[in-house]
Order: C-alpha cells, then sequence, then structure tokens
C-alpha cells in the first residue's frame, strides 16, 4: 500500500531542495575534456546545445550554432538544464519503502521484489492487473520499449502514456482530418506566411525560442492573429487579439468560416480536388453569424469579422495552436474546426501554407508515434487494425494471440485503480501528482495499489507513493532520437555515465521482463539496437522511421519522417500532393459547439483555466530544484481581473482560496488587467498544498479522452492570512505591465 505518512522525512532527504551550481561548484580552471553536441531535455523545440565534460561530469554547456532551429538560442530553462545532471537531489541507489520509509537496496532486492510482486498478483488477478504509465520526455527507443514491455513483457493491455495530457487532442484532431498526426510544414514556413493564427499557444513564455520563426514572419510584413483567453505577451505582440471565454473556440472559428463563406474567400477549386464533406460543415457554419458567435465567446462581432477577413484574403497563411484549444472535453472539435479554416482556404501543402500543432513535451511527437498509446502500435499503426497487429506481432515474434487487446485512458486507469482491476502500477517519467487531474481522487487510487514502482531520477511528488524507487537517467547519460514539434527527428548523445547506482531506463525494464522470463522479447545491447528493431517495426506505418539512422541524423540535422528508405531524404512537408486517408483527400468535420462540462453558476461563478509559466517545466519535477528559476517563479498565484477582484474586495498580493467542485487551494491573487473578468488563472507546475489539479475537472473528450484542465466552474474566498507571499513587491515570473 503506498500511503505516505512522514511527508517531511521523505522531503527532507530528496528533496526538492534548490541548488544552482555545477558539479564542483564555481571555477575557472577547469579542463574540459569534450564538447558533446546534443539538444534540450525540455519542450519540443527541442534546441541544439553543446554539454561541457570534464572527467564524466556535465560542468556546463555552450551555444550551438549549427542546429537551424535555435541558432545557440536557449531559454532560462535550457540554459540552466545541465544543473540538474550532479544535483544533490539525484536518486543514486534503488529504494525499497519498508514501514514508510524508504531503505536503500541493492538492484538484485529491487529488481526480484518487482519481479515477483508482479508474477503473483498477476496469478491471482490476471495479465491485465498491472499497468503501465509512460512518459514523452524520453528517447522514442524508450518510448518503443515500454509499449513493448506492457504487452510483450507484461501481456497487459493497459498502457498509455503522459501525452495523453498534452497532445492526444490534436493527434486525433490531425488523424480525423488528414489520416495521419504530425504537423504539416517545417517551421521554416513560418516567415514566409502573410498571416498567422495561433490559437491557445503564448509562445512567448513557452516556447521562447520559436518566436524566433514569429518575429521573421513580422519581420517580412506578417500579421498576427491571436486566440487566447489571457492577454498573454503573445497576445500583445499580436495584431487582432480575439479574448473568449474558455472553451468555445468551436464557436468562434465556425463564426470566422461564416465569414469566409459570405466573402467568397473559399478556394473552391482546392476544396472539389482535395477534400470531402465540405457541404455539411457550410450548412453548419452558416448558422454560426458572427452575432451568434459573439454572444457564444465574449468576442466583439466586429472582431471576429475581421479576424475572418485578415485570414481569408492572405494568399499565404498558417494556423498553429496547442494545449489552450485541446485540454477540453470538446479538444477534439476545436482542433477539428480551425482545421476546417485552413481547407476552406486551401491554405496547407505549400511554403508559408500550412498548419501545425506547437508540442509541450520535448518527445511529445515521438513518444505518441511507436506504441505507448492506449490504442496504438509502432508506426501511428492501429491496435484495433489485424493487419497492423499481425505485422508487428511478426516484428517481435510474438503468437498473435498473446498481443493483448487496447487498453484505456490514462485517467480511465486510474479510475480503475480505485474499483480494484489493476492492482499493480510500473511508472516512468511522470508526476501523477501534479499533472493529473483532480488529485484528491488521483491519491486515492495511488493509495490503493498493492504494489507501485517508479523508474526516474529525482523524487517527485507521484515517486512518494512508491513501494519501490528506481534510479533512471537524465538525457545527458544516454543516447537515442526525439521528434520535436515540425517532425524532426534529432539525436541525443551521451555526455556523462549515470551517477553512483542509477541505470539506463531501458537497461532496468528489460531486466524486469528478464526476472519475468520474456528475456526473448528483450535482448538489446544498445539504444541503437532498440532503434534498429523501431525502424522495421514503423516501416510502411504512417511514422515511418525506417529510413532513418543516427549518421543521417547527424549528417541532415535531423530527418523529418515519413522516410522510407535510406535514400529518400525526409518529408519536412505534408500534404503537397495528397492527404493520408486512402482516397488522398482531406476531410471537413461540421462540429457543432457544446460547452464545457463544467460552466459557472452562482456557486461557482468563475472560470478557472490553467497554464505554464517561462521558468518552470510540467510538473515542475526538474525546474523547481534549480534555484535560478525558482527565485524567478517561486510558487503558484491565481490571476484575477481588478473589476473581478474588485468585486470581492481582494488586494493584489493578498492570499486567497480558490475553491472547485473537487478541492480548495490557497494561493497569492495577483491582479492584473490582461484577463477577462469571469475567467481566473493558476498555472499548474506545484504539488501538494500548491497544486493547481486539486481543482481541475477530469471529464474527458469523448474521442481523445484528454482532461478538461483548461475549463472548470470555481469560486475565490477571502480569507483572513498572515503569510505573505512569496512573490513579494518584486511580482517574480510576472511582467510590471500586467499588474494593476
Amino acid at each position: 500500500m503506498g500511503k505516505v505518512g512522514n511527508l517531511e522525512q521523505i522531503v527532507a532527504e530528496f528533496g526538492p531542495h534548490l541548488h544552482d551550481a555545477p558539479h564542483g561548484g564555481w571555477r575557472a580552471d577547469r579542463v574540459i575534456d569534450k564538447v558533446v553536441p546534443t539538444h534540450c531535455p525540455y519542450c519540443a523545440v527541442q534546441c541544439g546545445m553543446n554539454l561541457l565534460v570534464e572527467d564524466n561530469h556535465v560542468v556546463g554547456f555552450e551555444p550551438r550554432y549549427d542546429f537551424p532551429v535555435n541558432e545557440g538560442r536557449l531559454c532560462p530553462k535550457g540554459v540552466t538544464a545541465y544543473l540538474q545532471v550532479h544535483h544533490p537531489d539525484r536518486l543514486l541507489h534503488p529504494l525499497i519503502k519498508r514501514n514508510g520509509r524508504f531503505e536503500r537496496a541493492t538492484w538484485d532486492e529491487a529488481l526480484s521484489l518487482v519481479a515477483a510482486k508482479f508474477k503473483e498478483l498477476q496469478a491471482a488477478h490476471g495479465k491485465d492487473s498491472i499497468g503501465v504509465y509512460s512518459g514523452s520526455s524520453l528517447t522514442t527507443e524508450k518510448t518503443y520499449l515500454m509499449g513493448k514491455f506492457a504487452r510483450a513483457g507484461l501481456g497487459t493491455r493497459y498502457v498509455d502514456y503522459n501525452g495523453r495530457l498534452c497532445m492526444v487532442s490534436a493527434a486525433a484532431g490531425n488523424n480525423k482530418a488528414f489520416g495521419i498526426d504530425r504537423a504539416a510544414n517545417p517551421w521554416d514556413d513560418i516567415p514566409l506566411a502573410e498571416v498567422l493564427l495561433i490559437a491557445g499557444a503564448n509562445c512567448a513564455e513557452t516556447f521562447p525560442v520559436l518566436n524566433k520563426f514569429l518575429w521573421q514572419q513580422r519581420d517580412n510584413g506578417g500579421r498576427w492573429i491571436i486566440v487566447d483567453p489571457r492577454e498573454t505577451p503573445t497576445a500583445r505582440q499580436g495584431d487582432l487579439h480575439l479574448q473568449l471565454k474558455p472553451g468555445t473556440d468551436v464557436a468562434l472559428a465556425n463564426g470566422m468560416l461564416h465569414v469566409i463563406i459570405e466573402e467568397g474567400l473559399t478556394d473552391e477549386a482546392f476544396i472539389a480536388a482535395r477534400t470531402n464533406d465540405w457541404e455539411e460543415t457550410r450548412k453548419v457554419a452558416a448558422r454560426y453569424t458572427p452575432q451568434v458567435a459573439s454572444e457564444i465567446t465574449g468576442v466583439a462581432a466586429e472582431k471576429i469579422v475581421k479576424a475572418a477577413l485578415l485570414y481569408g484574403r492572405a494568399k499565404t497563411s498558417m494556423m498553429m495552436h496547442a494545449r489552450g484549444i485541446e485540454h477540453h472535453t470538446n479538444g477534439v472539435n476545436n482542433v477539428l474546426s480551425y482545421i476546417n479554416l485552413v481547407l476552406a482556404t486551401g491554405q496547407i501543402g505549400r511554403p508559408g501554407s500550412g498548419y501545425g500543432t506547437i508540442t509541450g513535451q520535448g518527445n511529445g511527437q515521438g513518444g505518441r508515434e511507436h506504441g505507448q498509446k492506449a490504442d496504438q502500435l509502432p508506426g501511428q499503426r492501429s491496435m484495433l487494425n489485424p493487419e497492423h497487429r499481425k505485422y508487428v506481432c511478426g516484428v517481435w515474434d510474438l503468437p498473435e494471440e498473446e498481443l493483448p487487446q487496447a487498453g484505456v485512458s490514462v485517467v480511465e486507469m486510474f479510475g480503475k485503480m480505485r474499483e480494484g482491476e489493476i492492482r499493480g502500477l510500473l511508472s516512468i517519467c511522470n508526476n501523477v501528482m501534479v499533472s493529473l487531474p483532480d488529485t484528491n481522487q488521483v491519491r486515492r487510487s495511488l493509495e490503493g495499489l498493492d504494489f507501485y514502482v517508479c523508474i526516474d531520477f529525482f523524487m517527485s511528488e507521484g515517486s512518494r507513493y512508491a513501494d519501490v524507487v528506481l534510479p533512471g537517467t537524465t538525457w545527458s547519460e544516454d543516447e537515442g532520437v526525439t521528434c520535436n514539434s515540425e517532425g524532426r527527428v534529432v539525436k541525443i548523445n551521451k555526455a556523462n555515465d549515470p551517477p553512483g547506482e542509477a541505470r539506463e531506463d531501458w537497461w532496468i525494464v528489460q531486466e524486469i521482463a528478464r526476472r519475468m522470463g520474456r528475456e526473448k522479447y528483450f535482448a538489446f545491447n544498445s539504444p541503437r539496437e532498440i532503434f534498429d528493431e523501431l525502424r522495421v517495426a514503423s516501416r510502411g506505418g504512417n511514422a515511418d522511421y525506417y529510413g532513418i539512422s543516427y549518421e543521417k541524423i547527424e549528417r541532415q540535422n535531423g530527418v523529418f519522417w515519413p522516410c522510407p528508405s535510406e535514400d529518400h531524404p525526409g518529408t519536412p512537408r505534408l500534404f503537397e500532393e495528397r492527404f493520408y486517408h486512402p482516397d488522398g483527400r482531406a476531410k471537413f468535420h461540421a462540429v457543432e459547439y457544446n460547452p464545457p462540462a463544467e460552466v459557472p453558476d452562482e456557486e461557482y461563478p468563475l472560470i478557472l483555466t490553467s497554464g505554464r509559466v517561462v521558468y518552470q517545466y510540467l510538473s515542475g519535477n526538474q525546474t523547481r530544484r534549480i534555484g535560478f528559476l525558482v527565485e524567478q517563479c517561486p510558487e503558484p498565484y491565481v490571476e484575477i481581473h481588478p473589476e473581478t477582484a474588485m468585486r470581492l474586495k481582494v488586494n493584489d498580493g493578498e492570499r486567497v482560496k480558490v475553491v472547485s467542485r473537487r478541492g480548495e487551494g490557497i494561493f497569492p491573487a495577483l491582479v492584473v488587467r490582461t484577463i477577462r473578468p469571469d475567467t481566473i488563472f493558476i498555472p499548474y507546475h506545484w504539488g501538494e498544498e500548491l497544486a493547481a489539479n486539486q481543482l481541475t475537472n477530469p471529464a474527458l473528450d469523448p474521442t481523445s479522452k484528454i482532461p478538461e484542465y483548461k475549463a472548470c466552474a470555481a469560486r475565490i474566498e477571502k480569507i483572513h492570512s498572515r503569510q505573505l507571499p512569496i512573490m513579494g513587491e518584486r511580482r517574480k515570473g510576472v511582467s510590471r505591465s500586467e499588474v494593476r
């Protein structure tokens, strides 16, 4: 049972503790043994960087100017990323929880316990009594291995990954519209667009280096339309800001499409030659006049008309979006409604004309391509397709009857833990007590498990509940590939050996498989061997990596998939001649607006939305240990509009209680002009009592099964607290111009 009864002791021993110095401290007399070119471990821009190594320790970095995406640039997280490698909080040996305390163990002891417990649970409750929850900050080799381990090692149908909380609405929408899940254009196309339509993406803070391409577009005379409930730094830089109510994107996009149709700005030749299902979409859009769309979204009708004309009249345009439109129970429909704009204007498949999703996790694209999703096999093949199953079983030499059926999303998996169907869990590269919605219910799930194993290099809020914690590797301690947001496969290079007794993640997983008698399927001696099998397993699928090699990646500074043969250069721009549905056409989708699963009422009158800040990364398990980053943004806050603050008699900096139907938290109020009066915002990078996800709604999109992080009903209660806000007068992490 995984209860945490001694939290103070765990934090004291394992952190997070703040640390800012490289191994050996700050010194000017270092002798650098080698300079290792690699890529940043954080977001899916995958900026190139050089790591400086002295005596097997990463002690610094240098800009890497040869990589075309960032050309030497790094954001605050990238600049400090190397400080996590030899951080004092690193897990250096296996841990077994005994009598509520983590105690040091040998690898043999820990791995034997894991294998024995998994065998015991499966013997008593069946193969599906074990779940596997993986992540997308792993290399693609590891994500492939995790999917194979679940199905060929454990024989369980219950496997999913934390991209379920990030990109699956985009993936589902892309597959429905285009027949493939990948950004349509390389980022080099962005400066060629006359107009950029950016929805639900605050690039200036969450993808700062991507701004290079946006500003090149601006320097070329380009215009920006920004769709966001908050007046973010990105929105302030744009030409037109559509500040809609959270969760109303379908109405906004349909309203813009209505105007484009009425003004004769559709590309009828493109629609006729290269798409299906236009007439039904046209009929739906006819009902969303600018006035109707305005009533739903809260955006002035004249602004909707202006945006539609600006986008529709452009000779070249690109549509880009991120989590702001995807984290909804209507996330897939939001994506499809914006894709309808792209298809109706024929703005895709050409230089400067296209569409792309902006991926959050470093390998969010690669992590959803090769088999760790609940319903997916390598190469973006389907668990539900008999031919796909047959092909992969042939590659694995696995009897077809042993390949489990498709599982369920991770949120549903945690429900099955509470129901007792899943009794054991192996997790890697995630932090469930920060990242999953409704963390009070997540805690119940973890506490109810019979056995929980976590692989990580830091003790996270989630791994505190584990029975066994196995020390894995940071990105600098292994090699492999990742795929960035534009579909470019890049190479992560090993710079140093793991510290202490930490071991490569793929070695750990294979050792568990071996001790469970499944070593036949897990005889890899290196990431290269895993990658070579992955190439074959993906061959002929949508995400075809067969023609990609480590050497080709190095020669070309990345290879865009699909790359079906060794002499193929890769495919930077999709859809130039055909889409990926069998008939080669794209599909329109007639989507109607539906409100979020939970809307404000008298008891909960505000819309709570959540998101990121520039100085923290996802669950914060890495960045909340770096002193510089924590100094810039040490704690979450709740953004409140001045009108709302005045009505509630809340002062700037005063701590207030935010309450939803699932939980409550206390946060300092940040009174800003940049948010809608009916909306509040909390960044989500913290755990325990500071977790925004104590409040968020676990309701799921029916197709993608993504939770509705971006809209739930909440209220603010004034409290009497003598505790001063950590942010103090300096307003850490916030632009002074935003504060009233």
